[in-house]
């Protein structure tokens, strides 16, 4: 669902996802409502301008006369100049956006790549279209108790994709698989059937359970039927069988254990490759890793794959080893560690829909130093929390068997170090909410501890400052007692940050103790209870409704816990993860790894200012940091970083712009270069951009000679002068982390001025 408002000078869109799109334009005014558009919209409305302004997006200009080519705006900073026609722009920002007109303009970006202004040489009558990039699940599949029925009910999870080409990898042509739920008898429904893609592509595996799971996203990104037979089980040497009817090829996998590894491998080879060739479509673009296609061992032709069927696309695939590939691959986004039980089929489709990784869960003990030497190694860089009189509840940690995966979600019994407390219901909760229609995100911040007035006054100044940027409510009391606490969690809002004290009883209030079983049901979307001990309470809240929460494990300092929840909220408030806000926030303590998350840690509460976080680091540049870091491109003389996500249904490019950066290098007391013309002190930046709700996006850094984008997931490398990092940091809103700490760039940027 989509919501609009007209604002002085322009209007501003938000959806359910807590999306928000704001344009801005001269000479403004709404003209009609409700214009037919040739594009598939949620909302449209006509204005009449002379110039629109949008946040920075790669931009398609389609001519409506059919013999026509579509014009893209050039990323490096060429203006458009459209002639006299009838046209429709497609814009991909937070929120899907199109414009159809009849006149001539002009499209550029600003110099600094924060916006793309489209303008016309009088007041001009524009139709306006958007769409939201979040999809509901269409409709439901009934599962049994039974393998062979949960193996046919995922064969059509694949019918919310909405193409068999390459174009698969776009994002935003992978819809949300139907949902799963628990039944007598297999369900699927005619609508559900009728939209199943039928690929001839098929994967056999023995009827269990383990075997399923494990090959559940690769069936579903190949849009694959799956089934099981018996005759396969116990052989592990051919325990999955990878069937291309069409083509008489049979590809052997193995049996769980070795399964794991393999369908990994196949799933990111198959899933590059499908990035690469995608390019030889109509809305392609240059990819620094399409340097993949001039190794002797890969022989893709793409022009031709992307004309080819799905089994002889994935033919080809095979054929390239994959240790041929592997250093090209973005490391994956995201894995889960499933228990492989029919108590967990319902979440299934929700992690297919993030394109996760499946693995089963393995454990080993974890002693404390253990815990102490791990925190030590993942912080940039003061006695027990003060206050508390009562006993802090306990929880016996593990140590996780990871496999590959940037972040990694945890389904199965324990609670493990390094990986964020899934749990079936966050998934369904988060449903709930994008059900309900809001245009501003609501924020509740509850000191009930006078000693850490400091992290109250921090984080109360961040979330307010925010609210005047985004659509946003921001509530701050202190001293509450266990009834107001209680309808604080009850009255429905976006976030609640508590700061103070959690024991055996619960959260402490002047009071008493509030336990989070005592609550009926829990309305609040998102928390960071930055409280001793708080893990129990947290999860309790994901049972009682939340989406997800930072919580604590054990005892914190009161220090470390003001320095985690400032750097928290404000990564939070600008857009990212809540698993990703409190990877990053709680490396600035030695103890870091006191904090987890519970429930779905890729929910995101808020969007930054563009749609995907990006992570920079920074280094002093000289001949270890160039060794340890190749290929370094020449610096930079432009800030900012664009970012491509998707295409839509008609196969559209889907781009979003980025300019969120954290810079994740501490400064090197090695000796630096500088630059032998200005004689600047000379930096090595990396950028790394990805997120695990959009995998097969891209991003385009904004460098003086880059003229190819990177999948996100995949560094690039520049060399920036002092000076240039300076306008890097001034015109980007961005976290930035430095001299073992991390701030944001408004205070940081200084440190860099010669």
């Amino acid at each position: 669902m989509l919501v609009w408002d007209e604002r002085q000078d322009g209007v501003r869109v938000t959806d359910t996802d807590s999306a928000t799109l704001a344009i801005t334009g001269e000479e403004f005014g709404i003209r009609d409502r409700n214009p037919e558009l040739p594009r598939p919209v949620d909302e449209t409305i006509s204005v009449r301008a002379s110039e629109l302004r949008f946040p920075h997006a790669v931009v398609y200009a389609f001519p409506l006369d059919p013999a026509s080519e579509p014009i893209e705006l050039g990323p490096c900073g060429d203006p458009l100049s459209l002639p006299p026609g009838e046209y429709v722009v497609d814009i991909d920002t937070e929120i899907k956006s199109y414009l159809q007109f009849h006149s001539s303009a002009r499209i550029e970006r600003t110099d600094d790549f924060e916006s793309v202004v489209i303008s016309f040489p009088e007041r001009t009558s524009v139709d306006l279209g958007f769409r939201s990039h979040h999809e509901f699940p269409a409709g439901s599949i009934t599962v049994p108790d039974s393998p062979s029925a949960l193996a046919t009910a995922i064969s059509h999870l694949a019918s919310s994709h909405k193409t068999t080409s390459a174009d698969r990898s776009y994002p935003t042509l992978r819809g949300h698989p139907p949902l799963l739920e628990f039944g007598d008898e297999l369900h699927v429904p005619d609508c559900i059937r009728a939209d199943t893609p039928e690929t001839g592509i098929e994967l056999v595996v023995p009827p269990c359970y383990e075997s399923i799971y494990l090959v559940a996203p690769l069936a579903y990104y190949l849009q694959a039927r799956l089934r099981t037979d018996a005759s396969l089980y116990p052989d592990a040497e051919t325990g999955v069988v990878l069937r291309l009817s069409d083509l008489g090829i049979d590809y052997h996998l193995a049996g769980p254990p070795a399964l794991e590894s393999e369908v990994t491998e196949l799933l990111r080879q198959t899933f590059f490759l499908d990035c690469l060739v995608r390019n030889a479509g109509p809305y392609g673009t240059a990819l620094a890793e399409e340097a993949a296609l001039d190794e002797e061992q890969i022989d893709i032709e793409p022009a031709r794959l992307y004309e080819a069927t799905p089994q002889e696309r994935l033919a080809a695939y095979l054929d390239v080893p994959f240790e041929a590939i592997e250093s090209h691959l973005p490391e994956w986004h995201l894995a889960t560690y499933v228990a492989p039980e029919y108590e967990h089929v319902e979440t299934l489709p929700f992690l297919l829909d993030r394109l996760s990784l499946l693995y089963r869960p393995e454990t080993s003990r974890l002693d404390g130093q253990e815990l102490v030497d791990r925190s030590l190694t993942a912080s940039y860089g003061g006695g027990e929390r003060s206050g508390s009189s009562g006993d802090v509840a306990s929880v016996d940690i593990v140590k996780p068997e990871l496999r590959h995966g940037r972040v990694h979600g945890w389904l199965a019994d324990g609670v493990p170090i390094d990986v964020f407390n899934a749990a079936p219901e966050a998934y369904v909760n988060r449903l709930e909410y994008l059900e309900r229609a809001s245009e501003e995100t609501s924020v509740c911040v509850v000191l009930n501890d006078p000693e850490m007035a400091g992290e109250h006054n921090d984080v109360s100044e961040i979330y307010r400052a925010r609210s005047g940027e985004l659509p946003m409510t921001v509530r701050v009391t202190e001293g509450v007692t266990t009834a107001e606490l209680a309808r604080i969690f009850e009255d429905g809002y976006d976030f609640v940050h508590y700061i103070g004290h959690c024991e055996e009883a619960g959260l402490r209030c002047p009071d008493g103790h509030l336990s989070m079983t005592s609550l009926d049901r829990c309305e609040t979307q998102t928390f960071f209870l930055n409280a001793c001990g708080s893990f129990y309470e947290g999860r309790t809240l994901i049972e009682k409704g939340s989406v997800a929460g930072a919580v604590t494990v054990r005892k914190v300092l009161n220090d470390h816990a003001v320095k985690v929840g400032s750097a928290f909220a404000k990564l939070l408030v600008h857009g990212f993860s809540i698993e990703r806000a409190l990877a990053l926030a709680r490396r600035r303590i030695i103890m870091g790894k006191d904090y987890t998350v519970v429930g779905d840690g890729t929910h995101s509460l808020t969007q930054g200012e563009h749609r995907l976080p990006t992570t920079v680091r920074v280094d002093e540049f000289d001949a270890t940091t160039v060794d340890a870091a190749p290929d370094p491109r020449p610096e930079a003389t432009e800030a900012g970083i664009g970012t491509g996500t998707d295409a839509n249904a008609n196969a559209d490019a889907d781009t979003t712009p980025n300019t969120h950066t954290v810079l994740e290098y501490p400064r090197s007391d090695t000796d630096h270069q500088t630059d032998a013309e200005t004689g600047d002190e000379q930096y090595l930046v990396t950028l790394d951009c990805y997120s695990p709700r959009l995998t097969g996006s891209y991003y385009f850094p904004h460098t003086a000679d880059n003229e190819v984008a990177y999948l996100c997931g995949s560094e690039s490398t520049f060399v920036l002068s002092a000076s240039e990092l300076v306008t890097l940091l001034k015109e980007t809103s961005a976290s930035v982390i430095y001299d073992g700490d991390i701030e944001w760039s408004h205070a940081v940027w200084p440190t860099f001025e010669s």
